[in-house]
Formats: structure tokens, sequence, C-alpha cells
């Protein structure tokens, strides 16, 4: 019915709006009169007969002034605007505000004209309430409606428990009681507020506390559990959700305090539980602001850009409003997605994607001298642990001599501070990967000091130095007075999400139906989300004054196994029962547990409280550029003895740990 009447109205040229507001205004003209007339008919003992002419008279002058004050005063109430399918608390104070005030000028205009008995005035206003916001409000109970005669029923099959009797919760459950795309039916609520418990919301019980959630799940033989706690405690919540784990029902969560306030909340806007909500600490907060202040306005690269953290580097830096953001990338699908989703994102952000490898000594310094970008951020390097293993030449080659030759462009075309994203795993390494990132963090520390000693051209570049007839090298000159180029590594640990991460391998796993593998039962990792790493990584440039290794607080660390079972749980089945869990053994290089600071390294605070500066170790950077030069040509001949060379370079690096 309601599907030809919109089919009727759109042959009409009429706005279906505008169809409901004129129906409700020819109701309103007849509510407002009928319902004092009404009041005459009940005063009079229900006979129209009975009613004086001193009373119908003036009722009769007075209708056509008072139905026109009555339409005007309901229009500027925007009662005829509202969508009042969603009507709530707020529209129901706007009728009576209009009531109020036609009933006010009802008394005192038809009382010039003549006295009406007190009846009159009270039980007409009462009854012209009654039909205005009763019209109103019948239209959700006709949606419930079926017009040939009964309910409009959606057969409930999954029976859900709700965490949760604030606002969000409330919203939660008025949306899966009305909706007819879902077959859930909310059987009990469970608050932590004593107030609340035993007591009821839209017939639905308050059954008491976390502690009776299991009790919940058996009595009521739930199979979906709801969790609605916006704006509570990252702690309390992360209590909830380890006990819901246990109960092997579905999960799903309202994600933030936002869609509260943006009021978004229902069915659709809840996700499943991830494995981040039980990690338990606090969310990262960052300066926006100083961040802002920084790199609006400036040309920045991100090579790496299409990785998982260069791409989100690119995401966060797009929505601060960069001059110009140049994305640099060897493998071309993901450079591409992340430009398709910027330009979709930020239509009008000045972007410029390019291919090509931070080895290729000719490519990276073409880019530096056509675009001149003033902050690079180094994202592109060789992660993953058992690989580069196998291939320990390619972790030099890339990780090492490409950040030489990119932090080399970078200091001859003005580059104004180069932030090199580095790991926790060039911490004492015990493994190749970690020991190319660690010569990455001395290729920073090495040209920073050079600069500051004014020994800029001590910096040769590499594959171009010459040497004398008695083999000496020699230095080329350089224009000192463009060198202003500060160099910084922020170092973090492991990022949920990220490419390679043991999260995506677990899921697969799961979904496979096991087993899920584990390195070690004791084996712990630090973990963050890609998001907060990146504005860390951010804020951090923002402070850097050059020479710096910044290293994130990563929270506490989180034992692989335990991660591993509470993906399990969080997937409805059980560990050891549903999906095994078989130890593999350590992986060459891999280590039972990362740490964030060398012995060596003191620690110094930053405004941001999760920011640290680790002092640098001393050495001889002439020295150690010499050596890596000669660390380059072994890695080129592909020796099978590089690790042996690592070692000299990095004292630290202990492949037998």
């Amino acid at each position: 019915m309601s599907e030809k009447l919109d089919s009727i109205l759109r042959k009409l040229h009429i706005e279906h709006w505008k169809a409901i507001a004129a129906v409700l205004i020819v109701f309103d003209i007849f509510g407002v009169n009928f319902a004092y007339l009404f009041s005459l008919w009940i005063r009079f003992d229900c006979r129209f007969r009975l009613i004086p002419q001193e009373y119908l008279g003036p009722f009769i002058k007075f209708a056509p002034i008072y139905t026109i004050f009555c339409i005007i005063i309901f229009a500027t109430q925007r009662m005829y605007k509202t969508i009042w399918r969603f009507a709530s608390y707020s529209e129901l104070m706007r009728i009576l505000i209009a009531s109020v005030i036609s009933f006010l000028f009802h008394t005192i205009g038809i009382s010039f004209l003549h006295r009406m008995p007190i009846s009159y005035y009270i039980f007409g206003a009462v009854v012209q309430f009654v039909l205005v916001a009763g019209i109103r409000f019948s239209y959700r109970f006709f949606l419930l409606m079926d017009f040939k005669g009964g309910f409009r029923t959606v057969e409930r099959e999954d029976n859900v428990l709700l965490i949760g009797a604030g606002s969000a919760g409330q919203m939660i459950l008025r949306d899966v009681s009305h909706s007819k795309e879902t077959t859930d039916r909310i059987c009990c609520i469970v608050d932590d507020d004593p107030n609340k418990w035993n007591r009821y919301i839209d017939g639905v019980p308050i059954v008491g506390g976390r502690d009776e959630i299991m009790s919940a799940i058996e009595k009521y033989n739930i199979k979906k559990i709801y969790v609605a706690l916006p704006n509570s405690d990252v702690s309390a919540k992360r209590e909830i959700l380890n006990i819901c784990k246990e109960t092997g029902c579905e999960l799903k969560n309202l994600p933030g305090m936002y869609q509260l306030v943006n009021g978004e909340v229902s069915v659709s806007s809840m996700r499943s539980v991830k494995i981040e909500d039980l990690l338990g600490r606090e969310s990262i907060k960052v300066n926006l602001d100083e961040i802002f202040n920084y790199l609006t306005g400036k040309v920045i690269l991100v090579t790496g850009g299409g990785g998982s953290i260069g791409s989100e580097l690119c995401r966060q830096i797009a929505a601060h409003k960069p001059k110009h953001l140049i994305i640099f990338d060897i493998y071309e699908n993901s450079a591409y997605e992340i430009e398709q989703e910027l330009r979709t994102d930020y239509p009008g952000l000045n972007l410029t994607v390019l291919i090509g490898s931070i080895r290729d000594s000719r490519r990276i310094n073409s880019v530096f001298e056509t675009y001149h970008p003033q902050v690079v951020y180094h994202a592109a390097a060789h992660k993953h642990v058992p690989l580069m293993e196998d291939s320990p030449c390619e972790a030099i080659k890339n990780n090492a001599i490409g950040t030489y030759k990119t932090a080399h462009a970078a200091l001859l075309n003005g580059c104004e501070r180069f932030v090199l994203i580095s790991t926790d795993k060039a911490v004492n390494p015990t493994n190749i990967m970690g020991a190319s990132k660690r010569l990455c963090e001395m290729v920073i520390q090495a040209f920073n000091q050079l600069i500051k000693d004014g020994r800029v051209d001590r910096i040769p570049r590499l594959f171009q130095h010459e040497v004398d007839a008695e083999g000496v090298r020699i230095y080329r000159k350089f224009d000192t007075s463009r060198i202003k180029t500060e160099f910084v590594a922020v170092r973090f640990g492991n990022v949920l999400g990220s490419n390679g991460s043991v999260v995506p391998l677990f899921k697969k796993q799961i979904a496979n139906g096991g087993p899920v593998t584990v390195t070690h039962p004791d084996i712990i990792r630090y973990f963050m989300t890609i998001p907060e790493a990146v504005s860390l990584v951010l804020q951090a440039g923002t402070y850097a004054h050059g020479g710096e290794i910044f290293v994130l607080d990563m929270g506490e660390p989180v034992k692989i196994d335990t991660l591993a079972r509470n993906l399990i749980k969080l997937s409805g089945y059980k560990p050891d029962v549903d999906i095994k869990i078989v130890y593999t053994g350590l992986r060459p290089g891999e280590k039972l547990y990362e740490e964030k600071l060398m012995a060596e390294e003191g620690m110094q605070t930053t405004p941001n409280k999760m920011i640290h500066i680790g002092k640098p170790i001393e050495f001889d950077p002439e020295k150690f550029i010499g050596d890596l030069q000669e660390l380059m040509a072994v890695c080129y001949e592909n020796n099978d003895s590089i690790g042996e060379y690592v070692k000299k370079v990095v004292p630290t690096y202990n492949p037998t740990a």
C-alpha cells in the first residue's frame, strides 16, 4: 500500500513528506476544534441540544481564529517537518510546548467573547494534546501493522545477551526490537550498576552484573553477546570481554563513544570483537595540533608507501593537508591500492605515486632532485625474519644499503627531516633482519654526527667514490649551505594486522580448522595497532632535533600462545578441543623476548609519555661508513658468510643467542 501511495505521489510530482504534512494539517484543523467542542458536549451530559447558545455561539466565532493560530504554532515547533517514525522525547516536548501555548491563547481569547465553564478549558486542552500527539506517535504503531489486519512479525531465532543498560544499550535494544532485517532477540541485559538490577527496559530484564554473564548464557540459551559500553573504562571493558570470550558465543562490540555522540548506535554499527580489544591498555593519544602544524603545507615522501605501515602513514599524512604527498614503492599493486583510496578520500590532495627501488641510487636521486621533499618517512624495508635468514644478503642490500642511498639523496637535496621506521628487533639482534635495521639506525646516526661536526664531505655516495694512485679514498666536496637534514629513527614492536603479522596467519589457520602453529609456549611480543604506531611516528617526527632514536612505549608484552587461544575463543571454538595448538619450535634468528632498548642506551622523556628517546651508542661514523662499504661489496658478491661481516660492524649482533 505504501509503495502504491509513493508511486501516485511521484506521478503527481508531490514529495512524500509534503503529502504527510498536508494530512497532518487537515487532521489538526479537525482535532483542535473537536477537542473543545467535545469538552462542551461532555459538560452538558453528552447532549448537543442541552449546550446553551451563550457557549456555542462564542465557540463557533472563535474557532477560525484559534485554528489559524494553532497551525502557525505547530509549524514553528516543526510539527509538520518531523520524521515521525523516529519520534522520541524531544518531539513529545515540542508537542507539549505547542499545546500549552495554544491552551493559553484559547483561554484568554475566548474569554473576551464569553466566560466558559472551567471544565471546558481543562478538558479541551487535554483532549487536544491527546489527539495531536496520538496521531503522530501512532505512526510507529501502524508501521508495525500488516495492512491485511495483523502485526508484522519477524521470526526471532538467535537469543542475545546485551551488556550495558545505558544510553547506547537502550538504542541497541530498540533497534533490535524494531528491525526487520535481523533474527536476533535480546532476552536479558547485564549491567554493573546495582541500581538497575531486577528491573526492566522495554520488557527485557536486567539480570545483574558481570558475575551473572555465565548463568544468563545457560538460562536463556544465549547465542550472541552484544557489548554496548562505548564510554566504559578500558580495563573494565577488557575484563568483561575476557569473560564473554569464554562463553563460546558470537561477540559484537560497539567500538567507541563517537558513535553515541553522532547517533550512529545500531546493530549495524557493531563489529566483531577484535584481538586488540583484549590487549588491555588505554588507547594511545597524540597531539594532533603539533602534527598538523608540522606537516601542513610540506612536500612529504613516504618510501614503502604501499606497505601496511607506509600506507597508514600516507592516510594520516593526507589528512593533515600536505602541499604534496609522494608515495614511492617497488610493488605496484599495493601502491595502486593506496593511490586509489587516497584519491577517493581526499580528492583535493596533490598526490604522486612512483614505482622504484631504494637500492637504485639513480632512481632515488632523481626522485629527490625532481620533487625536493622536505620530510621523508622511510618505511621501505624487508621485515620478515625467517625469509631474511634464508636470504641475508638481500636484507643488507635493501635495508642497510637502500637506507644509506635514500638518506644520502635526502642530504644532497635539502631535505629538512628524515625519519627512519625501525624495529625493536634492532636491539641486541639475533637475526639478520634485526641486524640490518640496526645498520639503518647507525647510518642515520652517522650522517647526523658528520653533519653536526661539519664533515659532510666525508660521506661518500656509494658506488661513486674515487681512490688515488695509492688506493686512498678521495672524498667529494659538497655545498654545505644546503645540508640541513635532521636524521632520526623511530623504533617500535609488532603491529596488529600488518603484512607478516602473526594474527592474519592465526585467522587463516582457524578458518581452515587448525591447527594453529605457535613457535614456543613462552614466546612474548609487544603489540600496537597500525594507526597507533603511525600516529606516534608522526608525533615523534615533530620532536626531532637530529640523531635521536625514538622508542615507542608498546605497553605490556603479550604471550603469543595467549594471543592464539584468545583468537580461537573469539572465533567461537575451544582451544585444544575444536582447534589444536601445535608448538613448532623457534625459527632461525627468533627470540623468545623482544627488547626495546639496548643495555648501553639510556632513556630520555618527551612531552608524550608514550614516546621516549634512547641515548645513541657512540661509534666512529667515518669508520662505520668504511665498514659499510666493505659490507656492501661482500653482500653484492652474495657471500654466504655475510653474517660474520655483519657482526664486525654491529657488535651487538649475536645470532647464536
